[in-house]
């Protein structure tokens, strides 16, 4: 039996350096080492180049979509991409409205006839699987707050993509306590 290759992706955004937030978590910039990670899915919100220089330290192929605060930047403001058995489109989020509600995210994977929609801008991380298909936010990378809510815990996401089931890694930290989620989301 061929042992499966591992495709992990992570998914990171709103990170609002320097204008919110000084950097990423050194907690997380622990666990984010060079040569581990596949494709970079970043939702937005760099909004300085350093940003993406990082990003690029990660893995060779990063793909950004544009925020709202991301002027003057070459970013689409959508993307698909396919990765293993998955059609995976991602924005950041702030032109769905109202934010992070459930239909709206609905119509717009419809149009991007994705099998997983990724989106930011609400600084919170959220999973949810609806008609099949898995919804994401992964959430602020460095905490910065947003005009929703006050206190925002930082957070990332790795998947491990297998053909047709991905695992999900939530990494949060709380104060200085880091904690850890497995979600999994199989293909209809």
């Amino acid at each position: 039996k061929k042992k499966k290759k591992m495709v992990f992706v992570l998914v990171i955004g709103d990170f609002h350096i320097p204008h919110r937030a000084n950097e990423i978590p050194k907690q997380f910039k622990e666990k984010l080492v060079p040569g581990k990670i596949q494709h970079v899915l970043c939702t937005g919100n760099l909004t300085s180049r350093s940003t993406f220089e990082y990003l690029k330290t990660i893995a060779s192929d990063v793909h950004v979509v544009a925020g709202d605060f991301d002027t003057d930047t070459p970013y689409p403001s959508e993307k698909t991409v396919n990765i293993g058995g998955f059609k995976i489109g991602f924005c950041h989020g702030h032109t769905i409205v109202p934010w992070g509600d459930k239909e709206s995210l609905e119509m717009v994977r419809r149009r991007m006839d994705a099998d997983v929609l990724i989106t930011g801008h609400t600084h919170e991380f959220e999973s949810f699987e609806e008609n099949g298909k898995l919804f994401l936010n992964p959430g602020s990378a460095t905490g910065a707050y947003s005009a929703t809510s006050g206190e925002i815990d930082p957070s990332f996401v790795l998947l491990d993509i297998q053909d047709d089931k991905i695992n999900i890694f939530v990494y949060k930290l709380h104060g200085t306590e880091f904690g850890f989620q497995k979600l999994e989301f199989n293909k209809q």
